[in-house]
């Protein structure tokens, strides 16, 4: 019998699931909030986070690519069963803790396709419409993981890249127009963004930092960012993954980088600083070119493919991280009630749990009466959880050439052992300097309350961050009794 052959992947199919994990749009106005200063951010999130991470990722993938698990097994097999628990863990609980962020993007955007700008701000509707759309998300993916592949397919391409473009246009059109560009006239309060000289307010492009806070959305920024290793496993699949991921890569950053940057830019050229919101301002920037060339209904159509883009990227992430979870489950470290699956093999328990875990998280924006602040609340919270599990990815990384020197490799990092001590320790500087700044509340924003933030952000994490070893202390306990 002849063996079927394996499709090799291609340099620029592996660049655009690369990028359709990172990227969003719902993004940009955050980026857009520091002005001139986003070359800094992307620049940063890009060399000290994007490449490391794909790079060591691709490497580990390489490696484990006939094994399930993901960066369980990566872990595992560097530091033991426990770290590997602590690390898929991390992954997939950060995962649940963000979906309320998209989900909130889809809802501003969605209360302005139906004319309802107002409820974008209000926290009832909010947390009602996370809540919902997730349930029903969920619903479809126990019942028919086929149903999220088609949905997701299209996400990218229709509800990113394609009102990106459209976005970068506008910006065009606006400035040929002669209308006042945004970041032309930004507060002279914003010391960190911009200088005065003779009275005239100059944007800076690096940022005048005299505190952590000035730079705080740098955490929020270094989120856009994550998710690279979650397809670093498909290295393998390349018919010369030594060559062809370099470039899969250098493809994705800069499709990253040149997304972001012009869509943000685009969305600061066209709104005035003051008037940028984090989680609405997006389709406020449509909304305020559309007006003002007298095309109000493209308004409901370009929402619909964005909102459907940010629905696309919740669905798509779904299924996957806690696929690593089931085998973790499986491997008797969690409860057996979660190693459960259905008919068509969909981790039906922990998917509900999942659910259950984003509901309460939803009610977040019930009690925080500011929606943006909640929403870099909970991308806080996400990030550092993130930021932890990277920490053990980089470890491992430069653990298993020590330990598994001999174990086949279809990538390697290049430079050799200095290329993965130089890769690891770049990934993990950005990593430590990224985690400590998102436990300063953002100067940009209205916290109130700095202390309630920077506890609600570190309790979050310290309760999410112990609950793994809950629970194998407990598992541990049930076995000697």
């Amino acid at each position: 019998m002849t063996k079927p052959k394996t499709v090799s992947m291609s340099i620029f199919a592996m660049a655009m699931m690369t990028s359709a994990a990172i990227m969003s749009l719902r993004g940009l106005p955050m980026i857009a909030k520091e002005e001139f200063t986003l070359f800094f951010y992307i620049g940063f999130a890009t060399v000290m986070f994007l490449i490391p991470g794909a790079l060591v990722a691709a490497e580990l993938g390489g490696m484990f690519g006939e094994q399930e698990g993901g960066v369980y097994t990566w872990v595992k097999e560097a530091f033991g069963e426990r770290c590997g628990f602590v690390a898929i863990w991390l992954q997939w609980v950060q995962n649940v803790v963000w979906y309320p962020t998209p989900l909130a993007f889809a809802a501003a955007t969605f209360a302005y396709v139906i004319g309802a700008g107002h409820l974008a701000s209000n926290g009832i509707y909010t947390g009602l419409f996370c809540i919902v759309f997730y349930w029903l998300a969920t619903w479809l993916s126990v019942r028919d993981s086929s149903s999220i592949t088609r949905v997701t397919s299209y996400g990218f391409l229709v509800g990113t890249i394609l009102p990106a473009l459209v976005l970068v246009v506008l910006a065009v059109i606006w400035w040929m127009q002669g209308h006042p560009l945004g970041f032309a006239h930004l507060p002279a309060s914003q010391g960190a963004l911009d200088s005065v000289v003779n009275n005239h307010v100059h944007p800076r492009i690096f940022p005048h930092i005299t505190g952590l806070s000035n730079i705080a959305f740098l955490a929020g920024v270094v989120l856009l960012f994550a998710g690279v290793e979650v397809h670093a496993v498909h290295a393998n699949r390349m018919s010369r993954p030594q060559i062809q991921y370099p470039l899969a890569l250098l493809l994705t950053s800069v499709i990253v980088f040149v997304i972001f940057t012009l869509g943000a830019f685009a969305v600061a050229a066209i709104m005035p600083y003051n008037d940028i919101n984090v989680e609405s301002g997006l389709i406020q920037t449509f909304q305020k070119a559309f007006s003002q060339m007298n095309m109000s209904w493209c308004i409901p159509v370009v929402g619909i493919l964005v909102m459907f883009g940010a629905l696309a990227s919740v669905t798509s992430w779904i299924i996957g991280p806690s696929r690593g979870l089931l085998q973790t489950a499986k491997d008797g470290l969690l409860p057996a009630f979660m190693a459960k699956t259905n008919q068509q093999g969909s981790q039906s328990n922990i998917l509900l749990v999942q659910a259950g875990i984003v509901t309460l998280l939803s009610f977040i924006y019930f009690i925080v009466k500011n929606v943006s602040v909640a929403f870099f609340l909970i991308s806080a919270m996400t990030v550092t959880l993130y930021l932890i599990m990277y920490i053990f990815m980089y470890a491992a990384g430069i653990r298993l050439r020590y330990k598994r020197p001999d174990m086949p490799r279809r990538f390697r990092v290049p430079g050799g052992m200095n290329g993965m001590w130089f890769m690891g320790l770049l990934g993990l500087a950005g990593v430590v300097f990224s985690f400590i700044v998102a436990f300063f509340p953002p100067s940009q924003l209205p916290v109130g309350n700095p202390a309630m933030y920077v506890l609600l952000v570190s309790g979050g994490t310290v309760l999410f961050s112990a609950i793994p070893f809950f629970i194998k202390g407990s598992k541990r306990v049930a076995k000697a009794s």
